[in-house]
């Protein structure tokens, strides 16, 4: 683990490097086509940055960071476009909003910041914010010493504390992440979940609820623009289901190439067909809702189990099987091992410092 942590500073330090050559090379060329050829050998590093890391909880995150959140944004940038546009960035503003899984609260739209926290107070957890974060960080220790017991347990009680765990370390991971931008800059940020096992229905799931910073990226990325095509085909009405399924797919061949990135085997496409399945059945809900204009509509009672347990569901036939043919849990879970030893290595070694000091 020792070289792996090197591996990772050395990593980040070059795409910081690179970063800096976007604010202060690329920033400078017109937008369009030649900016875009500009940052061309960017995405290249990006892309091929993360295959130096070979655990989980470094590769993974680090996948997720350069080669779909970066990669994007700079894609937007390249045509003065999404959270990097604003020429008044400041360099580490810049760096920031770049590779970290965070979006700034636009203080400066009244409707949007009331329509913002009406959806999410409405849905707020029963403890204040800060006291939930630890109790997430507890439980998923809980959920590691629960893994010894494997052995005891049912397959598919393994599979849904799988799905448990996914959900609680992703927002964990995002919101340490995100945490320094908080802190150093002051930034008022747009949350990153809001609450998804409260989601009525699975556009609410995925738009509104589930990892917010991967759906304000696909926005402008792959939705806008498909929509925007499709409107002169099938009319404004129609156009956003199709422009739902390209999201989708997307989404998929994203997640494909993190399973590569961590597997380190062929795809199977398992994990993008889970994401087709999902547009697919976003797409049917949609169209029953608009031909229903707001008549009929499930109580929030039945409609919030049916989304949670089909999205369950639907992960453990496609999403999981994937990662657990190759072991992946079993990684992860090893390297919480490693890593739990090792802070208890350091703080025995703080503790006898500190005593032999006093004495």
């Amino acid at each position: 683990m020792e070289g792996e942590f090197k591996n990772f500073i050395k990593v980040w330090i070059l795409a910081t490097t690179c970063l800096c050559y976007c604010y202060y090379v690329a920033s400078k060329i017109p937008k369009g086509v030649f900016r875009l050829i500009s940052l061309l050998p960017i995405f290249y590093l990006f892309i091929i940055l993360p295959l130096v890391l070979t655990s989980f909880h470094l590769g993974a995150p680090t996948t997720f960071f350069l080669i779909w959140l970066a990669n994007f944004k700079l894609l937007l940038f390249s045509f003065d476009q999404g959270p990097l546009s604003p020429a008044s960035l400041k360099l580490f503003h810049f760096i920031s909003l770049t590779y970290l899984p965070i979006k700034l609260r636009q203080n400066n739209d009244p409707s949007h910041t009331q329509k913002h926290q009406t959806a999410y107070t409405t849905s707020a957890p029963f403890l204040p914010r800060r006291v939930v974060l630890p109790l997430k960080v507890l439980l998923v220790a809980l959920l590691f010493h629960c893994y010894s017991y494997k052995q005891f347990l049912h397959p598919y009680l393994i599979l849904a504390l799988y799905c448990l765990h996914m959900y609680l370390e992703l927002e964990i991971i995002l919101a340490i992440s995100a945490t320094p931008a908080r802190v150093l800059f002051g930034f008022e940020l747009e949350p990153q979940f809001n609450e998804p096992y409260l989601a009525t229905s699975l556009q609410d799931f995925w738009g509104r609820r589930w990892n917010l910073m991967v759906t304000s990226i696909l926005h402008p990325t792959v939705y806008y623009p498909v929509r925007q095509f499709f409107m002169g085909l099938i009319g404004q009405t129609w156009a956003s289901l199709p422009a739902f399924v390209a999201t989708f797919v997307v989404s998929g061949l994203m997640h494909e190439i993190i399973y590569f990135y961590v597997t380190r085997v062929s795809p199977t496409w398992e994990v993008t067909w889970f994401f087709i399945v999902h547009g697919v059945c976003v797409v049917i809900e949609v169209a029953l809702k608009k031909m229903a204009k707001g008549r009929w509509e499930l109580d929030r009672a039945i409609s919030i189990p049916l989304t949670v347990v089909f999205v369950g569901v639907t992960a453990v036939w496609l999403f999981f099987p994937q990662l657990t043919r190759n072991r992946i849990d079993d990684k992860a879970i090893g390297e919480y091992s490693i890593f739990v030893n090792l802070l208890k290595q350091e703080l025995m070694c703080f503790l006898s410092y500190f005593f032999n000091g006093i004495q």
